[in-house]
């Protein structure tokens, strides 16, 4: 392939085959994005228990702890769109079979725990192959851009039009929103497919253990990138620590039905959005050290308002602040991992680096379910804010000597 077909044109604009990464990206959320809203609703058609609920979203994030690094040693070693396709495909596949069991009333918590499982796996090879592959089509310069224009188009149909939709489909055949998720992965899958390849030597790679190693040393050698995993790794257990009863949080202590829960979800969204679309610019007024300091303390705050919210409105205003500066944060990290780490190594890095950012969400959701149940519905959200507050405190000073260098 040609080194314009793989990089954006030169100075401003983004390529043709970013733009078809961004298309398929964009019509995959809109499916989870339903998904995610229909998932909880059914699984509190099952039970109301907050420690079974909190399983099924403890097996979606388990894959991260067990697969992330041998899928970033894959992604290295093998076409990295082909990964993504084949990941959607599968999928497809998974969220086919939920509606099918859906429609005829056979699902349980068990069945919605291994199906979990199952889409978190092939989530964990499509993240890591989308990260890896993006600066195989985008110059380097571009990244804040690209990497904003990523989460803009995932914050919308994840979180803004795919909760509705899935809300409202819920409320009407609790098949429908499943079956509108595996439409969305088919056809992503297909747009995935035109996308330009950068072919990987089938031989002289190194044995998959030694592969792997190569990965963790990097980061480990790295202060500034293993600080920022550390960091991320007690965030995401307190971020679902909080968010596994974000659902009874909703539909009980504040009584919204199936579409209020997704139009709530959707509002919380515009922040995430508005974080996407004018992050790249904020960093380059604030610098990335400003700035990534100002969305961790935000994000201490907002925890812990969010178990005190008194109504939906309060609720809704901060998940959206929640959201602008968690997309912040996101846009800065990933733009410096994508930049800093060797392409040949940026699968397994990112492998090594989101194992330990991700791994820990399963104990969160099972902690967070815990929580709720001794505590109440209110007290997960406050907690995690304090764990969220102490962490930052214990990394503030090597954030700031490792990025001022």
């Amino acid at each position: 392939m040609t080194q314009e077909a793989v990089r954006s044109d030169a100075g401003s604009r983004l390529s043709g085959g970013y733009w078809r990464l961004w298309w398929a990206t964009g019509i995959s959320s809109v499916g989870d994005g339903a998904f995610t809203a229909a998932v909880p609703l059914l699984a509190v058609t099952v039970t109301r228990d907050p420690r079974l609920v909190s399983v099924v979203s403890a097996a979606t994030f388990l894959p991260w702890l067990l697969l992330s690094l041998p899928a970033g040693a894959l992604v290295d070693r093998y076409d990295r769109v082909a990964l993504m396709w084949r990941a959607q495909a599968i999928q497809a596949l998974i969220v086919g079979v939920i509606a099918v069991l859906a429609a005829f009333g056979r699902i349980g918590i068990p069945t919605l725990a291994v199906t979990a499982f199952g889409l978190g796996a092939c989530t964990v090879v499509f993240a890591n192959a989308a990260q890896a592959v993006l600066p195989d089509i985008v110059a380097k310069p571009l990244l804040h851009k690209a990497n904003g224009h990523q989460q803009a188009i995932t914050t919308i149909g994840l979180q803004f039009a795919g909760p509705p939709v899935g809300g409202l489909l819920f409320a009407t055949a609790a098949a429908s929103p499943f079956g509108v998720n595996a439409a969305s992965f088919t056809l992503s899958a297909v747009l995935l497919v035109t996308l330009p390849r950068r072919r990987h030597p089938r031989t002289g790679h190194p044995p998959m253990r030694a592969a792997i190693v190569d990965g963790l040393r990097w980061l480990a050698r790295h202060r500034l990138l293993r600080t920022l995993a550390l960091l991320l790794a007690v965030n995401t257990f307190c971020w679902q620590l909080g968010n596994v009863s974000l659902v009874l949080l909703a539909t009980q202590a504040l009584r919204l039905d199936a579409p209020g829960y997704g139009l709530l979800l959707a509002g919380a969204a515009l922040g995430s959005l508005l974080g996407g679309l004018i992050s790249a610019r904020l960093v380059q007024r604030m610098g990335e050290l400003s700035a990534l300091l100002a969305a961790l303390i935000t994000n201490v705050v907002i925890f812990v308002g969010i178990g005190l919210s008194p109504n939906m409105i309060v609720l809704g205003a901060l998940l959206a602040v929640n959201g602008f500066v968690t997309t912040l944060w996101n846009i800065v990290t990933v733009s410096l991992r994508q930049r800093i780490v060797p392409s040949g190594l940026l699968g397994r890095v990112n492998s090594v680096y989101r194992m330990l950012g991700w791994g820990l969400i399963p104990l969160g959701a099972l902690v967070g379910g815990l929580v709720a149940h001794l505590f109440g519905l209110r007290a997960p959200y406050p907690v995690a804010g304090a764990l969220r507050g102490i962490a930052l405190l214990v990394a503030m000073p090597v954030l700031i000597r490792a990025m001022r260098r």
